[in-house]
């Protein structure tokens, strides 16, 4: 008779394998090269309109002390009594800040998965008709200007390097008095490496920018090379009128123009 053999099986006492639990779609798109490139296009743009539009409106200066504290105060009181005074423009800077900080890790994230991705180093020298001044010196001007907008921020908004933040004066026909935001941008100005150190960085600014303009088609794949013309004179178009509005600041201080 054919000996019949059956195996035994042990106990079960393992669980069933859980389903990965999938992340938000935007965490998995941000995780890509891709999402990291439309991140920093974004907060780009975003932070590009916000430097154009401060950049317009500190044009109040030369109209005059009443002219640039009035708009100073109108920003203050945006949405005034809907929302408390100051509310508003502190919820503004915190996407600003918001809009900065993922701009940034977006950058060193790429640079990271660029160097993950490509670990030799090149065996010749980079071609520097692709790789242009401003390509090339990307990081090193987004510290300066990260190092600038901490001083700017110590020194026009906290006052902490700046004693004539805070004061306030009454300009003819006031109800009430407004924070003398004229008077401690002419007290800034007037300390000369202070002055020099503005010019510095917002060249260094619109170095960024042109870049920054001109890299956004590309982040998000609109690049066609029959733009190619059209894009660069919008990047340096732009670039320019930040950098001269807000070089012009510092100079006319210097030179007497506003005081």
């Amino acid at each position: 008779m054919a000996q019949i053999v059956t195996s035994q099986r042990g106990p079960v006492t393992g669980t069933a394998t859980a389903k990965k639990k999938r992340r938000p779609f935007l965490l998995d798109l941000y995780s890509t090269a891709v999402g990291k490139k439309y991140v920093m296009g974004a907060t780009g743009i975003a932070m590009m309109g916000f430097v154009l539009f401060h950049m317009i409106g500190n044009l109040k200066m030369y109209a005059g002390a009443a002219d640039l504290d009035h708009y100073a105060h109108f920003l203050q009181t945006l949405l005034y009594p809907l929302a408390p005074k100051g509310w508003v423009l502190w919820i503004l800077r915190g996407g600003l800040i918001t809009m900065l900080f993922l701009h940034l890790h977006a950058a060193y994230s790429l640079t990271v998965m660029n160097r993950h991705a490509r670990p030799v180093k090149y065996q010749s020298k980079r071609d520097y008709q692709i790789a242009n001044f401003a390509s090339r010196t990307m990081r090193m001007s987004g510290l300066v200007i990260l190092a600038f907008l901490v001083w700017h921020l110590a020194d026009l908004t906290f006052g902490v390097v700046n004693s004539e933040v805070g004061k306030m004066i009454a300009h003819p026909g006031d109800d009430e008095p407004v924070k003398a935001v004229y008077a401690s941008i002419v007290y800034s100005f007037q300390r000369t490496p202070v002055a020099l150190f503005y010019v510095f960085a917002n060249v260094l600014l619109g170095i960024h920018l042109f870049h920054g303009a001109w890299s956004i088609f590309q982040s998000f794949g609109w690049n066609n090379p029959r733009f190619n013309t059209w894009r660069r004179a919008f990047a340096t178009g732009f670039a320019a009128i930040v950098v001269v509005g807000n070089v012009s600041f510092p100079i006319a201080v210097m030179a007497g123009v506003v005081g």
